[in-house]
This record gives C-alpha cells, sequence and structure tokens, in this order.
C-alpha cells in the first residue's frame, strides 16, 4: 500500500475562503486510489506538466460509451492511480434521489473505485471518478442491479438533462421530468453506441429562466414557455408599489427588453405582441405577474461550448410546440436531423457548425421544415438583393 506522503504544494490549495477539493478528497484517503491520486496532483504541480494520459479503448461489454479512460504516467510511483478511469452514470430526470439510491451508490463507488463522487459534471450525469479497468464490469453489474445505467460519452447521445419543472418550479411549462425520461428511454441505442459525427446533448428547461443552460451549451434545447398573454394579478401589483420594493417603474418596465410594458394610473399593461417571453418581469414580481396558460416549448438547436470554434448559442428551430406524451414529434424531428448530420457531418463536428458550414436553408429543406422570421438570427448585413424575372 501507498505510504501517505506530505502535500506542500497541493496543500497549498486549501488557502482562501472558498472550501477546497483537496479537503474533500483527503476525507476518503483511507482508499488507497485516493490517497495515490493526490501523490498525482503533488507531481503535476511540481513538475509543471500533467500526468494522465486519457482515452484508450476502455469500457463494458456491449456499450460503447459511458466510461471515460484515465492513465497516470507514473504508474510505478503511483500503482493505485495507474488506471483512474471516469464512469458516468444517468441520473434520475431532475436529480432526485431518495437517501437508499444515493447510499447504495457510494457503496458501489466505494467497494470498486476510489470512493471519489461528483454530483453532478458538467454533463449532468452522476460521475464516479476513479476506477481500474478490472473493476469496470463487476461496477457495472451492480449499476444495473441498483436500477442505474451508464451515460453517454463520445460522439453518441449525451445523456439528456432537465431542470426540477413542475416538481418544484411555479413557473414550469413543460414537464420537464417526462420528457427527459422518455427522451433517455426512446434513444437507448444512441446513447450507448455512438453513432455520431460528434456528441450531442438534450437539454430541457421548464421555462425561459433556462436554468440548465440549455440555449448555451445543448445541442437541442427544449424550453417551455406559452402563446398567450401574461397574467396580471393588479391587487398583488399594487401591494409592490405600496412597499415600493422593488420599484417597478424603474427595475421592471424601464428595464424590459422588449420595451412591451407601461405603468399607467397604477395600473401595469403589457404589449404581449411584443413580449419576448425573457421572464425578468415574471422573476421581479412573482406573486403579481405569471406565464400564460396556453403553454408549450420552443425548440432550439445549435448551442455548444468550445471546443473547435468558438461558443455558439442555439437558434429557433421551432417557435412553439404543443409537447405531449409520447412526444412523437420531437422524436421525428431529432430523426431527421440525426440522419442528416451523420450523413454529412465532419468528424467531431456539432450540429451547430455544420448548419453553418452547409446553410441554414439548406439543413431545412433537408429535414423538412419551412422557414419562418422566428429562425432569423439577425438581420442581413448585405444590402443587395439578387432579383430574377420568371421567364
Amino acid at each position: 500500500m501507498t505510504e501517505k506522503r506530505p502535500l506542500p504544494l497541493v496543500g497549498q490549495l486549501r488557502g482562501g475562503p472558498w472550501p477546497s477539493f483537496v479537503d474533500e478528497i483527503e476525507k476518503s484517503a483511507d482508499n488507497p486510489m485516493a490517497r495515490d491520486l493526490l501523490g498525482v496532483l503533488e507531481r503535476s504541480y511540481a513538475d509543471h506538466i500533467g500526468h494522465w494520459k486519457h482515452g484508450g479503448l476502455v469500457g463494458v461489454r456491449g456499450y460503447g460509451g459511458g466510461v471515460i479512460g484515465r492513465y497516470s504516467d507514473l504508474a510505478e510511483e503511483f500503482p493505485e492511480a495507474a488506471e483512474f478511469h471516469t464512469i458516468r452514470i444517468i441520473p434520475p430526470a431532475g436529480w432526485f434521489y431518495t437517501s437508499d439510491a444515493l447510499r447504495k451508490l457510494c457503496d458501489i463507488c466505494e467497494q470498486h473505485g476510489s470512493s471519489l463522487t461528483n454530483l453532478h459534471g458538467s454533463t449532468g450525469d452522476l460521475v464516479f471518478l476513479g476506477a481500474k479497468t478490472a473493476a469496470l464490469e463487476p461496477l457495472f453489474d451492480e449499476l444495473l442491479a441498483a436500477g442505474f445505467d451508464l451515460g453517454g460519452s463520445g460522439s453518441a447521445l449525451r445523456t439528456p438533462s432537465c431542470c426540477a419543472g413542475m416538481a418544484r418550479c411555479e413557473w414550469a411549462c413543460v414537464d420537464t421530468l417526462d420528457i427527459t425520461h422518455e427522451l433517455t428511454q426512446e434513444f437507448q441505442d444512441e446513447l450507448h453506441r455512438p453513432p455520431f459525427p460528434y456528441k450531442f446533448k438534450i437539454k430541457t428547461s421548464g421555462c425561459p429562466n433556462d436554468c440548465v443552460g440549455a440555449i448555451a451549451r445543448a445541442d437541442l434545447s427544449i424550453i417551455g414557455t406559452w402563446r398567450d398573454d401574461i397574467r396580471i394579478d393588479q391587487a398583488a401589483l399594487a401591494e409592490y408599489l405600496a412597499a415600493g420594493t422593488p420599484d417597478v417603474a424603474r427595475d421592471v418596465v424601464g428595464r424590459c427588453p422588449a420595451r412591451c410594458m407601461r405603468l399607467e394610473a397604477g395600473e401595469l399593461f403589457i404589449d404581449n405582441d411584443e413580449c419576448t417571453r425573457c421572464m425578468h418581469c415574471i422573476n421581479a414580481l412573482p406573486r403579481a405577474l405569471s406565464p400564460g396558460q396556453d403553454r408549450g416549448a420552443m425548440l432550439l438547436v445549435g448551442g455548444k461550448a468550445p471546443v473547435l470554434a468558438g461558443a455558439l448559442l442555439s437558434s429557433v428551430l421551432v417557435p412553439f410546440i404543443k409537447l405531449e406524451p409520447p412526444y412523437e414529434d420531437v422524436k421525428e424531428l431529432l430523426r431527421a436531423m440525426w440522419d442528416l448530420w451523420s450523413d454529412h457531418g465532419k468528424n467531431r463536428e456539432r450540429i451547430g457548425e455544420f448548419i453553418q458550414r452547409i446553410g441554414l436553408p439548406n439543413f431545412l429543406e433537408q429535414i423538412g421544415l419551412d422557414p419562418i422570421p422566428e429562425m432569423v438570427v439577425h438581420p442581413r448585413t448585405n444590402p443587395y438583393i439578387a432579383r430574377f424575372d420568371d421567364d
């Protein structure tokens, strides 16, 4: 067993006002893998170089993803961290667990890995940090027995994720938990056996507040919204005006990005045709304002964080759709996009980059959608228009 060593450089990370991951790892230092992990980190800081190698063909039988291989080039010095693979696990929709389920997961991680977990990674998965190759199959077997499965990795559908939705939030316009569960169950092959040019993420937010950051990070964003009028409780508004907090004229009406609100004689009026559903006014006056009752979702495509090219925000694909189980319209749209992208996308090209390369008109034509004004990202920058006579 590797001896516990002094960690002068890693120990410096305990300084400052914020919690330190070093303290959390040291809580698991009785586990030899966690102890050797700290040793590898100490050497990395001392040598000014990372001692990890990523990749390799490692996983569980029948699956093409879910395990991210990680190896240390200090295997002789720190043998317990020579193999330190990451396991992604599909969480319950909305990240709702029972305490018994969490205890079982922690027991599995402690028995077969480093005992370090991440709830949750940037993918939305529950993550086990550190397991040896020989432990992957027994770990996987116990996960299945406990009712869990591996998440997505590589050029596959990544584990769909969502906000707590109607379970916790009064603003939710769609049932995010049911949508996420249904899509996860429907697309098991795409999740476990990488079929795409690159990763594909689906994130669902119950309202335009977008608490899961779908518009910035997801290839398909499902955002709950409404298409009728914002509901106004003028009596509750009067209470806000009497209290003076917030300053309705300055902080709500004056900061409406669409300039679609006005306050007259103590009453609030909204030009709903101009409203962009940004949620600013509803967040500021939750007792007086609430979303409309004709609810559904907006579908957006193409968001991503920087990897090959710069960041992209999702752009509108379907401005409003009634989302009702079993969500066949969304499934058909996904299959159409995947077929086109899989046939013509370049290696490691996200679907947003693919749309930029071939052009939105070509993309829409191939997936069978008609162009509409809501799809326009920004006005034309070229004032010249080509004109062709009919003859």
